[in-house]
């Protein structure tokens, strides 16, 4: 039998992570959530996902912060990250990119978005 991809949500809302969660639990992920890039990192350092659905702005760590942590740790190339952000600030979305992102979505989402992003990043 083959397991199911890790998907970890990460966003201080928790109305986000459940959405999310609700939509990668009906395309067959087993869902991890957090609510901040720390929270995160201590997830990742235990198993690390296959996919990460990271919000930009987070108190306590933010994704940029998270993402640049997440690629210096063994195993930290490995996920896909798809970062989330409310606005759609083209320099906003270079910078992530730069710091290791694979693609990146606009809030509010839904289960044909997120699908349409994991085919780009290849993971579906």
């Amino acid at each position: 039998m083959m397991t199911m991809p890790h998907f970890l949500v990460v966003d201080d809302s928790s109305v986000i992570r459940k959405v999310a969660r609700r939509i990668c639990e009906e395309l067959s992920f087993t869902v991890s959530e957090a609510e901040d890039g720390q929270q995160a990192l201590d997830i990742c350092r235990d198993a690390m996902p296959d996919v990460i659905l990271v919000d930009w702005s987070m108190p306590v760590m933010d994704g940029y912060e998270f993402m640049r942590e997440l690629r210096k740790m063994d195993g930290g190339k490995h996920p896909k990250v798809i970062f989330c952000t409310a606005e759609n600030d083209v320099a906003l979305v270079a910078r992530a990119m730069r710091a290791g992102a694979d693609d990146h979505l606009l809030k509010p989402f839904d289960k044909e978005i997120i699908e349409s992003k994991l085919h780009e990043v290849g993971v579906l």
